[in-house]
């Protein structure tokens, strides 16, 4: 376990650590998804996916790594995660959220559709499990392991962390408040979509040098996590109206009326609370906060 009190912890031996600890939670999780028991399980490997991705691209300049470990190997295996979770999202929410409340000629219009998903579900994990068998990705896996046994770094690697934390700290907030999801007029535009992946990969990065940072930090990382899980439950319905759409092949006003009022109701409802976000976010103050958050830790 490193010291991170240690004014001369490099930036790579952080970033090592940081990489370690994903790949171990890969490896432990790895027997736990295959057996299909609990979806928190692929949910924590997608997440601890995510966190490798976000090291190994965050502390890139710091890193020496071998070709085999590359972002494109580990975004195949991600987005297997993410078909076969959103599945298991989107048939959750509709049993346990919107089914028992619904009148009883909807509740036995949707049985084709949790059929359907339960198939389409089916196919998604064999796909994801074949992928966690294959060659490639255990060979990521082993050429991980084999790279922490003596990690390289680049010279800036070698270098005290703290005294790189303005140029780790710049790089995580990269051009956030640049992206144009922040100033969209449509609850449906794609660009929202993009936003809570970039607000995503900023919190990831920006955690992993909270250790270093101000106490003034934690409150943003909180305000980043709500903006996110607001987003993403306008994406998760968005989704499950187009879904329910195809499997119905109907207008969902005339298959599903009380249920796609309440989806609607819900969109609306999120929505509000995004746009009240926005405007606290972005107003000069916030973002002047966050980033003397981050200078006072410098």
């Amino acid at each position: 376990m490193l010291d991170l009190s240690a004014p001369l912890l490099s930036s790579g031996d952080y970033a090592a650590e940081l990489i370690q600890r994903q790949t171990r939670r890969l490896g432990k999780l790895q027997a736990e998804v295959l057996a299909d028991r609990d979806p928190e399980g692929l949910h924590q490997l997608r997440v601890s996916l995510r966190r490798l991705r976000t090291a190994l691209g965050q502390f890139g300049a710091a890193l020496e790594m071998p070709d085999a470990v590359s972002d494109r190997r580990i975004a195949k295996v991600a987005r297997r995660t993410g078909l076969t979770r959103d599945l298991d999202v989107m048939r959750d929410r509709l049993t346990s959220t919107w089914l028992p409340a619904l009148p009883g000629p909807e509740q036995q219009a949707l049985n084709p559709v949790l059929k359907q998903l339960a198939r389409d579900r089916q196919a998604a994990f064999e796909g994801l499990a074949a992928t966690l068998r294959e060659g490639p990705y255990l060979k990521l896996l082993a050429r991980l392991h084999k790279w922490q046994q003596a990690p390289r770094f680049t010279a800036i690697g070698q270098r005290p962390l703290r005294g790189w934390l303005l140029e780790w700290q710049g790089q995580a907030i990269g051009s956030l408040f640049l992206q144009t999801g922040w100033f969209v007029t449509d609850p449906h535009d794609q660009a929202l979509h993009e936003l809570r992946k970039t607000i995503k990969g900023v919190r990831y990065s920006l955690e992993y040098l909270e250790p270093f940072a101000s106490e003034a930090l934690a409150g943003w990382l909180a305000e980043l996590r709500r903006a996110q899980d607001c987003l993403g439950d306008l994406h998760d319905l968005q989704v499950l109206s187009e879904a329910l759409s195809d499997h119905l092949d109907r207008d969902l006003t005339k298959a599903v009326p009380a249920l796609c009022q309440a989806i609607e109701l819900q969109k609306a409802e999120r929505w509000g609370q995004w746009l009240s976000k926005v405007e606290a976010l972005l107003s000069d103050g916030s973002r002047r906060a966050l980033h003397t958050s981050l200078l006072d830790a410098a």
